[in-house]
């Protein structure tokens, strides 16, 4: 084993980092206070491949390991974590197409999803299916050489906004045998969408329900053989759960160094902060603390790089713990601020707020333990 990173995997830090710093960071805040999809800033991300990082180099992307897309996501978070999240979801649309669709399908969409001149969205929940998701009722009907599809989504990323639609949908019996993974493409007859949520964190994405009413699309925007949808949801989430516990990674780094460099400054009982014990202990377990999430994260990336056949599992911990001790930090950080930190000018907040949605999505960390506890058992 060798923990440190090599030239590569360091220009790649370095680059997704210098990216956060001067595009992300400095907006983010307005971003976040307006509701302001960066569009035009995610597409110079997509300029230096942060769009494709998992499509192969012949369709434009960077074809990187799970590993190395960790370190950009955790990199670009430190920026603006709803951002990132984003590109996190369209980054896994373009590994899941790339791995399973066909070769027309990869001429088709992979191009235009590496360079985000179409944005993509991820569609499994249901108003009545979350953590059950296969008990999914959205329907696609054949039709000769069609599917028409009925039913709706609900909080989906991008919804509204983005171009290509990867549904999971029911084409059988019930259950997770009878679940297909089709493409809908923004403008089909019959997709709609719902008005936009009003969230409590990642305000700077669209997020609203997506509708299907008789939408009627070619059988084949089907990815892989009908039944194969729920396995191909499943394995895309692996990597979407090392992508968005990346992202909370990034988040609770910046909100660490962001209460460092107050207890430095804030002064109380004529001394600073950080003269105080008590709060020299919690820092110290704020680092310990995501320094080991931040190695079951890179350890998961690496299992699942490898195709490990434990890597359900160790995706699974590294969500869980990562995810968790992510909010810890940024919420220990806000309480360092005082009730300065419940004042949007110091940002802390905000990283509260975006950070505590990763404990729900790509499957929320009470399914995590159900997996692992699974898995242990076995």
């Amino acid at each position: 084993m060798d923990f440190y990173l090599d030239s590569e995997h360091t220009h790649l830090k370095a680059m997704a980092e210098a990216f956060a710093d001067e595009h992300l960071q400095p907006y983010a805040a307005e971003w976040d206070h307006k509701e302001i999809f960066p569009v035009d800033t995610m597409r110079q991300a997509g300029s230096l491949g942060f769009a494709g990082l998992f499509i192969k180099e012949e369709f434009g992307g960077c074809h990187l390991n799970r590993f190395q897309g960790a370190l950009i996501f955790e990199a670009l978070a430190r920026g603006c974590v709803a951002t990132a999240a984003y590109l996190s979801i369209h980054n896994m649309v373009g590994g899941i197409i790339q791995r399973f669709g066909t070769p027309d399908q990869h001429h088709a969409w992979l191009p235009k999803l590496a360079s985000l001149d179409w944005l993509s969205s991820y569609c499994l929940t249901e108003p009545s299916s979350g953590s059950d998701a296969a008990s999914l009722k959205t329907k696609a009907t054949r039709d000769g050489d069609h599917y028409i599809l009925n039913g709706a989504k609900a909080f989906i990323s991008g919804g509204g906004v983005s171009d290509l639609y990867l549904v999971m949908v029911r084409t059988g019996q019930d259950g997770p045998k009878g679940i297909s993974a089709v493409i809908v493409e923004k403008g089909t007859s019959g997709l709609s969408f719902g008005k936009p949520e009003e969230k409590m964190g990642w305000r700077s994405q669209p997020t609203c329900a997506v509708n299907f009413d008789n939408c009627r699309i070619p059988v084949t925007n089907r990815l892989g053989e009908e039944g194969d949808g729920f396995k191909i949801a499943m394995m895309g989430l692996d990597g979407g759960r090392i992508n968005i516990a990346a992202c909370s990674l990034g988040g609770a780094q910046q909100g660490l160094e962001l209460a460092k460099s107050y207890i430095k400054e804030r002064q109380q009982f004529s001394r600073p902060l950080s003269d105080f014990q008590a709060l020299q202990f919690k820092l110290a377990d704020m680092e310990t603390e995501l320094s080991a999430a931040r190695l079951m994260v890179y350890q998961a990336g690496f299992m699942l790089s490898h195709e490990d056949p434990e890597a359900t599992l160790y995706c699974a911990m590294a969500k869980r713990f990562a995810t968790d001790i992510g909010f810890k930090v940024v919420n220990e950080a806000l309480q360092l601020h005082g009730g300065y930190g419940y004042i949007k000018d110091y940002h802390i907040e905000r990283l509260v707020r975006d950070l505590r949605v990763h404990q729900i999505l790509e499957g929320t960390n009470e399914i995590m333990r159900v997996i692992i506890a699974r898995k242990v058992l076995s």
